[in-house]
């Protein structure tokens, strides 16, 4: 090992939480925008739902797109074609008055954060850390997408509050190309090991895609997208409409929060602060421990939060909690699902593998998302959806039992012997 891949804290993860603070601060505050665009053009909620949910589908997408690219023509250059590709998305979308513009438009804001998101960073920084350092350099990097979250919603809050959707979608466009300014600390490493680089893009996918764990994998994250896209995008307006106007406890004055819209927006950012010191500690423990058992632990804990959550009577104060329990699992998953994929097929082509995983969490994502508009139309809740998301994952904390937490070389050695 050579001695620059020894520090944890490198510039190459430096740079790499500075793209994704500012990638995923705008990512997170869509569900901000739900009411007001619907209100301005009188859409049914299904409308921009669809568009966010499009997004998603095309984050998913772009993912191994961006992965393969990273791999074939360097880092910071798929890594600058994103945000170019994120800002022209948000600046578009600022001036779109019809649904299907908006949703076309997103299809970029989706390849956009593909570009400067986990598939890309995560990638570059585990070829950069060192096999003791890595699932936390992971953790670290995916942290950051936290600490964007934390401040992305309210901030979006804020700017509504004296400027138009159409000027803060300007603004941020404008924050995605400043985030560029990070990537000359970016010196990409060394992509992998010799045995490794001796294996070509095919030949390791082919090993993936004949292997059943990976398949595992792929269907378990299904669900974290699935539940995390949806509360991104609809928890901000469920709270608003079903906690209403009154707060017998007092719990939003005492916050200094003024409004239910401004406790979802709130949410939305305690979620992220909750999810720092989560995923931090997910990346601690899956240096010591099976990552397939705490992926598993870690959904099961998100689907008992969801169920008592929607089961119970929904308060300021019951938001408040549900905010934090959900937090501390929230990104939890992304650090020890890329190592996980990275301790199975190597580092080589570990964002293209990540990249396809990724997909299904995607695919969950539009899954959510959409539904979530369609069904709230259908029934005037949320109350279905969030079921639909109790049960899937469930069905995540289960696949990841039988993965076989083994790297393919080391199985084929085992076999012979």
């Amino acid at each position: 090992m050579s001695a620059h891949r020894t520090p944890l804290v490198t510039p190459v993860l430096v740079a790499g939480c500075i793209v994704i603070v500012v990638s995923f601060a705008i990512r997170a505050s869509f569900g901000v925008f739900q009411i007001p665009i619907a209100e301005e053009f009188n859409w049914p909620r299904a409308e921009f739902s669809l568009a966010i949910a499009i997004q998603n589908l095309f984050w998913g997408i772009g993912q191994p797109i961006f992965g393969a690219l990273a791999e074939r023509i360097g880092d910071r250059k798929a890594i600058i074609l994103g945000a170019l590709t994120y800002a022209a998305g948000l600046v578009l979308s600022s001036f779109a008055v019809s649904p299907l513009a908006h949703q076309f438009y997103e299809t970029l804001v989706g390849f956009g954060i593909a570009g400067t998101g986990f598939g890309v960073i995560l990638a570059v920084v585990g070829r950069a850390s060192s096999d003791e350092n890595r699932s936390m350099s992971l953790a670290i990097a995916t942290a950051a997408g936290s600490a964007g979250q934390v401040f992305g919603a309210p901030l979006a809050e804020w700017l509504l509050s004296f400027m138009s959707w159409q000027n803060v979608f300007l603004l941020f466009a404008a924050a995605v190309l400043a985030s560029l300014a990070a990537l000359p600390m970016m010196r990409s490493p060394a992509p992998a090991s010799r045995s490794e680089l001796e294996d070509s893009l095919g030949q390791i996918l082919g090993k993936a895609f004949r292997d059943p764990s990976y398949t595992l994998i792929f269907l378990g994250f299904f669900s974290c997208g699935y539940q995390l896209a949806f509360i991104t995008a609809h928890f901000p307006a469920l709270v608003t409409e079903m906690c209403g106007a009154i707060d017998p406890s007092g719990t939003l004055a005492s916050l200094g929060v003024t409004s239910t819209s401004a406790l979802g927006a709130v949410s939305i950012s305690l979620i992220g602060l909750a999810n720092i010191g989560g995923t931090l500690l997910a990346g601690f423990l899956g240096n010591r421990f099976s990552k397939k058992y705490l992926l598993a632990g870690i959904y099961f804990g998100r689907t008992l939060a969801a169920a008592l959550f929607i089961a119970l009577p929904i308060t300021p104060t019951s938001v408040l909690i549900f905010s934090v329990a959900m937090g501390a699992l929230w990104l939890a998953t992304v650090p020890l699902t890329s190592g996980l994929v990275a301790h199975i097929y190597g580092l080589r082509y570990m964002g293209t593998l990540y990249g396809i995983v990724f997909f299904s969490h995607q695919l969950g994502a539009f899954l959510g998302v959409w539904l979530g508009g369609r069904l709230y139309d259908i029934y005037g809740d949320y109350t279905a959806v969030w079921w639909v998301g109790v049960g899937v994952g469930a069905f995540s904390a289960i696949v990841h039992l039988p993965v076989k937490e083994i790297p393919l070389g080391s199985r084929a050695v085992r076999a012979l012997g």
